[in-house]
């Protein structure tokens, strides 16, 4: 049995990674942020504690067979019933899946602190913190870049508009990142429409294209792959 400051001593330290991972969940404005990702940290820890320690006084005790790692086994799986909360389901889009990852990992952390895994602990948040914060900044540089497909729209001045674009796409309205209307140089009266799409697969891309041209006053339609692999083409 350890000594009550090295209990302490072990539940605080697995704060810190938790706040470290938590925090770079925090600035993204995610639900589960700083605290809820320091709480799991040190939950786990504690549990750990409980499950290697916790029963030190039974264990002598006669026809009392006790295995350490049930308790802390537990945890693997009891933590993915508060990450399934932080997933959400809008549409086609499912957002939320990294920060339930962030938080089963930092069970994992705390899990490590508990066991005096002091070494691994660190390295798993110094791991988990480059994965968060350094690689989505290429994923989007790199990835999510090619898979961006814009529809081009030429219609009436002033007859498209957020509304209207949702109601013609429906379900793949979820899929506009950006929408960008100007007067068009060569009439005055028509506007130059461009709907950017974000991570459209190339069968969901063709069921979109044929929803736009549907829409009143809109005189012509055209698509584009910003991966640059395709070309223009009329709808």
């Amino acid at each position: 049995m350890i000594g009550n400051f090295e209990l302490l001593s072990r539940l605080l330290m697995a704060a810190l990674p938790g706040s470290v991972t938590g925090f770079e969940r925090e600035r993204l404005n995610w639900a589960a942020g700083l605290r809820t990702h320091m709480l799991v940290c040190v939950g786990a820890a504690l549990m750990m504690l409980v499950s290697a320690f916790g029963f030190a006084d039974v264990l002598g005790e006669r026809n009392v067979v006790l295995d350490p790692s049930r308790v802390a086994a537990q945890v693997v799986s009891g933590i993915g019933f508060l990450g399934a909360g932080s997933i959400l389901l809008r549409g086609k889009v499912v957002r939320g899946l990294t920060t339930a990852a962030s938080l089963w990992s930092v069970a994992g952390i705390g899990l490590a602190v508990g066991g005096g895994m002091y070494t691994a602990a660190i390295s798993a948040t110094v791991i988990i913190v480059i994965i968060l914060a350094g690689v989505k900044p290429l994923e989007r540089r790199f990835i999510a870049v090619r898979q961006q497909r814009s529809i081009q729209l030429l219609a009436e001045r002033g007859s498209v508009s957020l509304d209207s674009v949702h109601q013609a796409l429906g379900s793949g309205s979820v899929r506009v990142k950006q929408l960008f209307v100007q007067q068009s140089e060569d009439d005055a009266d028509l506007d130059d429409v461009q709907i950017t799409l974000s991570r459209v697969t190339t069968n969901e891309f063709a069921a979109i294209c044929s929803r736009p041209g549907s829409m009143p006053r809109v005189r012509a339609a055209a698509m584009k792959n910003k991966a640059g692999d395709n070309h223009d083409s009329h709808l």
